[in-house]
């Protein structure tokens, strides 16, 4: 029986909007008597159900404001879900935000070794490593520039080369493949393949369905919070392509 590595049950985040977000607690009390307030609940995620097995490239669509980059926050514990149950078995590496986890003020090379440590590892993995990720990322030669005067796409790329060389066991993506020239996003999705091939779990957030269709076995498809579908690449893919046409 395969072994299944993220179990996502019912899964909600709920948000409470309206007049009592900015307001001071003398406001508030004063409110709260009176009764003269109004409070709304918005949804971001919304009764969503999925599982991955260890090996599965899972790949998430959805417009903007789909809920995306909520459920995945969710399933790296950065939140809590407000109803439901997600259970992850096996360490995560996940890139959600360009620079995200790395200092401005220190080099690349501080970078590289201050995003190992954000991920568990200890300094000698990361010496072990360290040749092998500059080397990918494409930026020998500027291992001492400080971090803030590397293009979008160096930080991206440096960012790519560590979640994906420190060997995790569940990798999420959020449209990282999409940064880079060509012949990167080539070499990034060969890696993909690779890790794939190791068995890692891997979770790609994408606008390119042409990826998603390329790299995923499962796709699962939010819109506006809840779940439209979860199933086989190719005919969840032809869904929402048509979805995306007649939206137009």
């Amino acid at each position: 029986m395969a072994e299944i590595v993220i179990d996502a049950r019912n899964v909600s985040v709920k948000y409470i909007i309206g007049d009592l977000k900015e307001i001071g607690l003398k406001d508030f009390v004063i409110k709260k008597l009176r009764c003269d307030y109004n409070i709304q609940e918005f949804f971001a995620v919304n009764d969503v159900t999925f599982s991955m097995e260890r090996g599965d490239f899972l790949g998430i669509v959805g417009t903007n404001g789909a809920g995306k980059s909520t459920l995945l926050k969710v399933i790296t514990q950065i939140m809590r879900p407000s109803m439901g149950t997600i259970g992850v078995n096996g360490k995560i590496a996940a890139l959600l935000e360009l620079g995200s986890g790395f200092d401005n003020e220190l080099t690349v090379k501080e970078n590289v070794y201050l995003r190992g440590a954000m991920l568990g590892y200890t300094r000698d993995f990361i010496n072990q490593k360290y040749e092998e990720i500059i080397d990918f990322a494409e930026l020998r030669g500027f291992e001492n520039r400080y971090f803030r005067t590397l293009s979008s796409g160096m930080k991206s790329r440096i960012a790519f080369s560590i979640s994906c060389l420190v060997e995790p066991e569940i990798l999420i993506l959020d449209e990282v493949l999409s940064v880079g020239d060509g012949a990167f996003r080539e070499k990034s999705e060969n890696k993909m393949q690779e890790i794939i091939g190791n068995g890692v779990a891997t979770i790609l957030v994408s606008h390119s369905l042409e990826q998603i269709r390329k790299m995923c076995n499962k796709v699962l498809w939010l819109n506006h919070g809840c779940q439209v579908a979860f199933g086989e690449t190719e005919e969840i893919c032809d869904a929402y392509e048509e979805f995306l046409k007649e939206k137009r």
